[in-house]
C-alpha cells in the first residue's frame, strides 16, 4: 500500500508540473500575440510634392507621418487619428512645430508643402520668392533682347536688300540711258553726215 501511494503521488506531481508548463505556455503566447498586433507598421507609399507617407499604429492610434524631401518651408505633417478624431502636426524646415487648423486637416496629406505652411502660419521665405523673381526677370530681360536683336538683324537684312535692288535698278536705268543717248547720238551724227554729203554733191553737179 505504501508502494501504491508513492506511485500516486508521483503521478500527481507530474500531472501538476505539466498543467504549468501549458498554463506559462499559452500566457507567453498570448502576450506575444498581443505585442505584435498593437504595434504595426505598414508600407511606405509616395505622395503629392515629391513626399512620402509612413503610417503606423500603436494601441490602436495610427499615425501617419509624411515627409517632405526638398520643401523649403515644411520638413514634415505628422496626422494623428485618435478615437476617430484627426489631428495634424506641422513641422517646419527651422522653428517651432504648429499644429495645422481643423479644417485643413483633411488636406494634410495631399496638399502641397507651401499650401500647409501658409496654413499652419508659417511666413514665406522672403529671399527665395526674391530671388526667384530676380531669375524670372533675368529671363523676360533676355528674352525681349534677343527679340529686339532678330528684329533689328532682320531689318538691317531687308534694308540691305531693298538698297541693293534700288542700286541695282538705278545702275541699269543709267545704263539704259547711256545706251540711249548713245544711240540718239548715233542717229544724229549720222544724219548730219547725209545731209552734209548731199550738200557736196549738189554743190558738184553742174
Amino acid at each position: 500500500m505504501v508502494g501504491l501511494g508513492v506511485v500516486a503521488l508521483a503521478s500527481l506531481a507530474a500531472g501538476c508540473s505539466d498543467s504549468g508548463t501549458t498554463s506559462n505556455t499559452n500566457a507567453n503566447t498570448t502576450t506575444v500575440a498581443t505585442t505584435t498586433t498593437s504595434n504595426t507598421t505598414t508600407q511606405t507609399r509616395s505622395a503629392p510634392d515629391n513626399s512620402e507617407i509612413v503610417p503606423s499604429t500603436e494601441n490602436g492610434v495610427t499615425t501617419e507621418t509624411r515627409t517632405f524631401k526638398n520643401n523649403t518651408r515644411v520638413s514634415k505633417v505628422v496626422v494623428t487619428t485618435r478615437d476617430g478624431k484627426r489631428t495634424a502636426r506641422v513641422y517646419p524646415v527651422t522653428g517651432e512645430p504648429r499644429d495645422l487648423p481643423e479644417e485643413k486637416v483633411a488636406t494634410a496629406l495631399e496638399a502641397t508643402g507651401d499650401a500647409i505652411a501658409d496654413a499652419a502660419g508659417f511666413v514665406a521665405n522672403k529671399t527665395a520668392d526674391a530671388a526667384a523673381a530676380t531669375k524670372e526677370g533675368a529671363q523676360t530681360v533676355g528674352e525681349t533682347t534677343a527679340n529686339a536683336a532678330k528684329t533689328v538683324g532682320a531689318k538691317t537684312a531687308e534694308g540691305a536688300r531693298t538698297a541693293g535692288e534700288a542700286t541695282a535698278e538705278g545702275a541699269k536705268t543709267a545704263g539704259q540711258k547711256t545706251a540711249e543717248g548713245a544711240k540718239t547720238a548715233a542717229q544724229k551724227t549720222g544724219a548730219a553726215a547725209k545731209k552734209t554729203g548731199k550738200a557736196v554733191k549738189d554743190a558738184l553737179t553742174p
